[in-house]
């Protein structure tokens, strides 16, 4: 059975095609990539990559989202358990759309894959233009992007990163 992601994107429903083109889903984990690496000076690591697009596609996700990179995961996560409760199927279900993302900014060098995660690469998106045509949802979902970054590069202490990542997951419910 053919899966809805193998589709050619003309057989897709329009609706899908423009929510998850993988010019725009990658520019949300490029997003997320710069703002981790802007405040740890490391790589995000891959797994982190593929929980971007479900936390911040996802309606009610989103609107629960912190407005500030320092709330605690731990907190969040105890407040928001019923969003989090669907968030392992979501990963899953949105893991090749993540993964056409991550190959799109790869191809066209906006970030690099090593086995410390993502990087951004020698031809980064312009993130800091401003878009011409957007609303006001595309923009929350671009801010949000940013957050998870910072969000995800405020927990837990430098050294540990990949300790980090693993409770980060955990907490959040989904197998790393």
């Amino acid at each position: 059975m053919a899966s809805r992601w193998n589709l050619s994107w003309r057989d897709r429903p329009p609706e899908e095609a423009a929510l998850f083109n993988p010019a725009f889903c990658g520019e949300l984990i490029a997003r997320a990539t710069k703002d981790y690496e802007q405040i740890r000076s490391a790589a995000f690591p891959l797994p982190l990559g593929f929980v971007v697009l479900p936390l911040v596609l996802h309606p009610p996700t989103l609107a629960a989202l912190p407005g500030r990179a320092n709330t605690t995961m731990a907190t969040w996560s105890a407040n928001n358990e019923a969003l989090l409760a669907e968030l392992p199927e979501r990963t899953l279900r949105l893991r090749p759309i993540s993964r056409e993302a991550l190959l799109f900014l790869t191809q066209h060098r906006a970030l690099t894959v090593d086995d410390q995660g993502l990087r951004t690469g020698e031809k980064p998106i312009r993130l800091s233009a401003k878009v011409e045509v957007t609303t006001p949802a595309v923009d929350e979902i671009r801010r949000a992007a940013s957050l998870l970054g910072r969000w995800f590069a405020s927990q837990g202490a430098r050294p540990q990163i990949h300790q980090t990542t693993v409770q980060i997951l955990q907490t959040m419910g989904v197998a790393p």
